[in-house]
Formats: structure tokens, sequence, C-alpha cells
């Protein structure tokens, strides 16, 4: 089943009891991080929001049919009427009253459950397989989350101007680095060069290492526009079929020459980290 479509299953059939999206995560077998990635580059919000649309919509066909707001509200997971009205009125810009005494949804606008976006899903080829030492990035820097982005493009442009600050490269190519992730979309994002431990970082900018360990190597081609349709399709269906599981440690892209960067056109490479086959 594609990561997605079994990520929305465990939601559904979780509505309506406490649910963290570690549980979400461990039942999924990816981390916090990584589902809020994917789920972002799918649906456009977090997790947790589409979880709580969810259950106000599903709050809503329940008023519709009748049943008493307390009972709707403690099954949507809210402790109290009150707290359930709030959430109600902010979401839907009507009070649960209303639609109870209206035993009508027709002016709402309901989150339905999602599925997976077929047109998203892209020719992805098999990916290599690596393991590669530990080593270190460093460059400029931004902390993110997957609801607000936008400020990577604006980074890249900043580092541009300042990468031959930076001495002791050990290769020739650029790294775009996901880390210091939580559970709740926020990252950090590196925009840098790999250098040796001894190298001098320069003021204003930032390092992350990544530690060693067995990476699924993935290959973008084409326009940059098009990298997250390529991101989309490596966690919804390049990974799981290829029996890979992920762990948790910074994945990264990487800009060498294949890459063209006034154009946007040419090949990146997408590290993902992966338990090593037993």
């Amino acid at each position: 089943m594609p990561l997605l479509d079994k990520l929305i299953w465990q939601i559904e059939m979780r509505m309506h009891q406490p649910v963290a999206l570690t549980d979400l995560s461990d039942v999924c077998a990816i981390s916090p991080y990584h589902m809020a990635r994917l789920f972002r580059i799918a649906v456009g919000i977090a997790p947790i929001t589409y979880l709580r649309a969810r259950r106000l919509s599903v709050a809503a066909e329940d008023l519709a049919s009748g049943e008493d707001i307390l009972t709707v509200a403690l099954n949507a997971q809210y402790t109290s009427h009150e707290a359930f009205t709030r959430a109600f009125s902010s979401y839907f810009g009507v009070l649960p009253s209303s639609v109870r005494k209206a035993r009508s949804t027709q002016s709402l606008t309901l989150m339905e459950p999602l599925k997976m976006q077929k047109e998203m899903i892209v020719d992805v080829p098999a990916p290599r397989m690596e393991t590669r030492n530990a080593f270190r990035v460093i460059g400029l820097a931004e902390m993110c989350s997957f609801e607000n982005n936008s400020a990577i493009p604006g980074l890249w442009q900043k580092f541009n101007a300042r990468e031959d600050e930076i001495d002791n490269r050990i290769d020739n190519a650029a790294y775009g680095v996901c880390c210091d992730a939580d559970g709740q979309g926020n990252f950090r994002y590196v925009a840098g060069v790999a250098a040796t431990i001894d190298a001098t970082k320069p003021k204003g900018m930032q390092d992350t290492k990544i530690p060693a360990g067995a990476y699924a190597v993935f290959t973008h081609s084409g326009h940059i526009a098009d990298f997250g349709k390529t991101v989309y399709t490596i966690w919804n269906k390049s990974l799981p079929e290829a029996g890979l599981e992920p762990r948790f440690a910074p994945d990264f892209e990487v800009y060498d020459s294949r890459f063209d960067a006034r154009t946007g056109q040419g090949e990146v490479e997408i590290w993902i980290p992966v338990k090593a086959a037993t």
C-alpha cells in the first residue's frame, strides 16, 4: 500500500481515539519528520491540521444527523462543550448548534478523506544503495516548516554569493540538508558544501554533521519545479516497493555538475537514510 494511503487509513481508523503523530509514524514505519514532509508535499498542510479538520468534518455530519453536541464533542476528542464550540466555530464560521438545528452541512466546506494523488506519481529510477562515512556541511541555514519553506530559494541565492568563503571543501557539489527535525514538521535547512572537520566556519554560517550510514540514492531529472513530484513518488511508491525502511537522520540533496542552477534544469541526487538490510 502506498505510504500516503496507509497514513490516511490510520488517521481514519483513529478518528474517535486519542492519537499522537508518533503513533502514526510508528505504525507507518517512518519518522515523524519524514511523515510530515510527505504529507506537506501531498496535501499542503501538516498531518495534525488534517486530522483536526477531518474530526471537525465528521462532527459536522454527526450534528446534522441530530446527535447531541456534547457526545459529538467527546467523539471528536474535545474535553468540553465549550472547547469544541470554539474550535468548530473557528473552522467553519458557524456554531455547532446552528448545524444541528439546520440538519444540514450544505453550507459547510468539509474536509473529505484524502487519497493518493496519482498525477503526482512520476517515473523515478530505482535507487542505488550507498554506505557513506560521516561528513560535515557548512553553509547558511534557516528554520523552516512544511507549512512554510518559502525561505529556501532565497537562502540558496545568499549562499551562492558567499560560497567561496569556505575552505577545505571535499568536493565540488552543493548540499541541501534537512536536519534537526521535530514531529511537528519543523526543521533546519542548510544550503552549503561538504568540508573537512577542521574547515573554518565563516561568520554567520552554520554547520551540521551527517552521521555515517546506509542511504538509498534517488535521482531527480528535469526541472527543479518538478522536484516535489519526485520526492512524493519516492516516499509513496519507490521506498515501499523496494522494501526500504527509513532511519532517523538528515536527508540531503546533492547538486553537482549535472545540475544547472541558472536554468533549474538537470539532475539532483536525493539521499534518503535507510536502515541497513539484515
